[in-house]
């Protein structure tokens, strides 16, 4: 079997966002599926393990924030390979509230949803969300799962419902590999002449993370 073909699915991107009491918190999340026209309801794929799994199930609301392809890399990294038990996610990034829910504002659109139903697997949560409010901020291109991948170079967190395991890693010997986040460099300068202070574009770690494949 080669999982490689779920990258090829339309996976979108998105920070999908809830409050841990009063705080904001979010995550990246790629699978989010509206299920009927009316009422609008939408299903959102949760680890376990995430800390806004936890966050949604408390406040029983949730949004979704729609990644461009311009966004900052870092966004990816903050909310992607980092647990909002740990830092404050929303901590010098731009957002606003929106029927009580945390949204980015650099990002393509938002929606806002109140939990209607859950449906639970061994290691996920669908969570089904009635919408509440929706609006598009801008015209910029969508980010796709597989424009991460392919273009950012990102690779996707163990607890993603879309991580394909050992194929997801890339071993070509001459690359190094970020062991954060797992993004590859592949720049013209060589890696070892890069600068002391060179960071990872995606989760922003030393260059010392990094290893040789």
């Amino acid at each position: 079997m080669n999982t490689n073909i779920f990258t090829k699915l339309s996976y979108g991107v998105y920070v999908v966002s809830s409050l841990d009491n009063m705080r904001p918190t979010g995550c990246i999340a790629n699978c989010v599926m509206q299920i009927t026209v009316s009422p609008i309801i939408m299903a959102v794929s949760m680890n376990h393990d995430n800390f806004t799994n936890e966050c949604i199930r408390k406040s029983g609301k949730f949004s979704i924030s729609i990644l461009s392809v311009d966004c900052d890399p870092s966004l990816i990294g903050t909310f992607g390979f980092q647990s909002g038990k740990d830092i404050d996610k929303f901590d010098g990034i731009s957002y606003e509230m929106k029927d009580e829910m945390p949204v980015l504002t650099s990002a393509c659109g938002y929606m806002t949803f109140k939990v209607i139903g859950t449906q639970e697997t061994d290691t996920h949560t669908i969570f089904l969300g009635e919408m509440i409010d929706g609006d598009v901020f801008n015209d910029k291109e969508v980010m796709t799962y597989e424009y991460y991948h392919t273009i950012i170079k990102g690779k996707s967190p163990k607890n993603a419902p879309t991580y394909l395991g050992n194929n997801d890693e890339i071993t070509t010997k001459d690359q190094y590999m970020c062991s954060v986040c797992h993004y590859v460099y592949d720049g013209t300068i060589p890696f070892e002449e890069l600068p002391d202070d060179y960071v990872c574009p995606i989760c922003k770690k030393p260059k010392s993370v990094f290893v040789k494949l």
